[in-house]
């Protein structure tokens, strides 16, 4: 059986294709002013590694926020489910999840049959999700990209007391100002973000093992620091922008 799952989020749509329950296929691309254009540039390049036709694939199911814009998907996922049912998948062992995208933040707990357990979603708090990153790093000039590098090169505390974005990119102004090194700056701006994650894993309860995914989730400096506040190893799954895009494509499957 070859089914497809596709996750539209904010930035990003990614395209998962499974085959048998393996990972035959998948593709990322960038969601721009038109999620549908974006959503089926996707599945043709996740099928064209895949080496399958759209022919060939029994049922496509979405997920994310431009999920109603995939016009070729039998049905709709929720963000929660797909989460559950892809680390269940990717990790079994894992039991507590967060997953961190471009506008929003998740923390789940799941169960050893991959079902949601309980969750806390970040829907109004842009530190919790990646837009307060990447707003961070064009203040400082940066990039997402650069900001794990800059972080190891952190030698010094500094502290922002602003979780909101728009405060938070004024205090960072007056950090500059006070000549703090850029890597101290993006250390607590990474820190910031952090906090807000942990607090919503604490709410739906840190069971081992843990694992994070989302785009935000290659930062390896914000994995450092929610490591460091929660006192536990955390897992990132290979490719974790993909994590809900396979959870979708096993609720196909099923």
């Amino acid at each position: 059986m070859i089914t497809a799952g596709v996750d539209a989020g904010a930035k990003t749509v990614k395209v998962v294709v499974i085959k048998d329950k393996q990972i035959v296929g998948k593709a990322l691309v960038a969601a721009g002013f038109d999620t549908k254009a974006a959503a089926n540039q996707a599945l043709d390049e996740a099928l064209k590694i895949a080496d399958v036709g759209r022919g060939d694939v029994q049922k496509v199911l979405a997920t994310g926020v431009g999920r109603k814009e995939v016009d070729f998907a039998q049905g709709e996922v929720a963000e929660v489910t797909a989460d559950a049912k892809g680390i269940a998948f990717l990790m079994p062992s894992v039991r507590t999840v967060v997953d961190v995208g471009a506008e929003e933040g998740r923390a789940i707990k799941v169960d050893e049959a991959g079902q949601v357990v309980d969750f806390v979603i970040n829907q109004k708090c842009a530190a919790g999700a990646g837009t307060f990153v990447e707003a961070m790093a064009r203040a400082l000039g940066t990039t997402v990209e650069k900001m794990s590098e800059l972080y190891a090169q952190s030698t010094k505390e500094v502290t922002m007391n602003a979780h909101c974005a728009v405060f938070a990119e004024s205090e960072l102004v007056s950090l500059i100002h006070s000549q703090a090194a850029i890597p101290d700056i993006v250390r607590a701006v990474l820190t910031v973000t952090a906090d807000k994650v942990v607090s919503m894993m604490r709410r739906v309860g840190v069971e081992a093992e843990v694992a994070a995914f989302g785009g935000v989730a290659l930062n390896k400096g914000f994995i450092i620091e929610v490591e460091k506040e929660l006192n536990i190893k955390i897992a990132v799954p290979v490719g974790p922008q993909f994590v809900g895009a396979t959870g979708v494509a096993i609720a196909a499957a099923e």
